[in-house]
């Protein structure tokens, strides 16, 4: 009786290498995280202008959307090269310790990203314009 194992494709292959390598990069990424965070809380003690902190904030969910990139690389990476063509392989890879450590790690850095987005960045006031007098409004 000969048994039928199916083959990974060529482009699962290629996805799991490229993720490695960008997997790899996970704590240099981390670290610019913090310390695009850390110069929010700074210029916030601070006390700066809301330009000033809207690029703070700007700068630390670019930071945080790089690190969430690299996380969710190293995770598929962690998963294996069988998990990106087959999603019961993907299930049980996220059951495994390493695959639940990654798979908490995007959580934790997505959560992260969306509460800076919604309260992080301040909003520059813009000048109000009133409407022209004397126009109908149809």
């Amino acid at each position: 009786m000969a048994f039928f194992r199916p083959r990974v494709s060529r482009e699962a292959e290629v996805r799991h290498h490229a993720d490695q390598e960008v997997g790899r990069g996970f704590a240099q990424v981390l670290e610019k995280a913090r310390e695009a965070e850390r110069a929010l809380r700074r210029a916030r003690a601070e006390g700066a202008g809301a330009a000033e902190l809207r690029a703070a904030g700007l700068a630390f969910d670019r930071a945080l959307t790089d690190a969430l990139r690299t996380a969710e690389a190293a995770r598929r990476a962690t998963l294996g090269v069988r998990a990106y063509d087959d999603r019961i392989r993907r299930r049980k890879g996220v059951a495994t310790p390493e695959g639940a450590r990654w798979t908490a790690e995007v959580d934790r850095l997505r959560t992260l990203r969306e509460e800076n987005r919604l309260t992080g960045i301040a909003r520059v006031p813009r000048p109000f314009v009133s409407a022209p007098t004397g126009a109908s409004a149809h």
